[in-house]
């Protein structure tokens, strides 16, 4: 039995550093989606509280202050921050996929949590593995922790943006059945030749859905200068740094592109019908 479902992509500027404020964004921008006939709606990688960009802007001057400050703001599975978004996706009636810096202990992860439309958390799923910079602040997750969730709209695989670099990644997913898979990016703005950088990661995700043959989400985040911490770098390190950064996509198997993408300092959410079997045989 096939069914439509109405998913929407995520393509906004984090509430830097603001914890407080990036909730009621994301809160926001749940109450927007549904309101837009989404059931799912995906957000980029490490929205809360925004990617570590410092890490490029003469990180070893700036690293202690800018951790502390990326510490502070990063969220606690089951605080207050964190319930107020799974009270959102239950009061809207939306599934979510969340990017977030989780805290847990002395250790910060890139995590991406799996919310359903009632408001349960179905899975957390830490990163596994991060490029060099990413490794100086995140802690890697378990690599044998489940990374496709069962749910009402399908089965739904969930990965950090550099992951998809990886075949073993693609292959992993296709065992699992994955029919709707989430790669969260972070933007993509720091890179010598910025269009080689959008080239490469956007055909990456392209290939998931070409290859696996599955829908694929791809959420991404504008950049405004690192959340203008780019002003306060020597003259070689803020050139490192150049927006729009915002490069959201919506791929179906075979890698049609689902939704008119937006110019990449737009703010704003992609909308595509997925057509899915959500048949009991084929859902266990």
């Amino acid at each position: 039995m096939l069914s439509k479902v109405r998913i929407a992509a995520v393509q906004a500027e984090p509430r830097w550093l603001d914890l407080r404020a990036g909730v009621e964004q994301v809160v926001e921008l749940i109450a927007e989606a549904a309101a837009g006939g989404a059931r799912l709606v995906a957000f980029p990688e490490t929205f809360l509280p925004g990617y570590p960009w410092w890490l490029w802007l003469d990180s070893v001057s700036w690293g202690p202050g800018f951790f502390a400050r990326y510490r502070t703001n990063s969220m606690i599975v089951g605080r207050a921050e964190f319930q107020r978004i799974t009270d959102a996706a239950r009061r809207n009636r939306i599934h979510v996929v969340l990017g977030f810096s989780e805290r847990s202990g002395t250790a910060l992860y890139m995590s991406q949590a799996l919310i359903d439309d009632r408001g349960t958390v179905i899975g957390i799923r830490r990163k596994p593995e991060q490029t060099a910079l990413e490794a100086t602040v995140f802690r890697g997750g378990d690599r044998a922790q489940p990374y496709v969730f069962r749910t009402d709209i399908g089965r739904i695989g969930v990965h950090g943006g550099s992951e998809q670099l990886r075949l073993p990644a693609r292959q992993d997913l296709q065992r699992a059945g994955a029919q709707i898979h989430v790669v969260s990016w972070p933007g993509f703005i720091v890179a010598k030749d910025v269009r080689w950088g959008v080239r490469v990661n956007t055909a990456a995700t392209l290939w998931y859905a070409v290859v696996g043959r599955m829908f694929v989400v791809a959420p991404c985040a504008v950049m405004d200068v690192a959340g203008s911490e780019k002003r306060r770098g020597s003259e070689p390190t803020r050139r490192l740094v150049r927006g729009p950064g915002g490069h959201t996509r919506i791929y179906a198997p075979g890698g049609q592109e689902l939704a008119a993408p937006l110019s990449g300092g737009t703010e704003g959410i992609l909308y595509a019908e997925l057509e899915l079997d959500l048949s009991a045989e084929n859902a266990a």
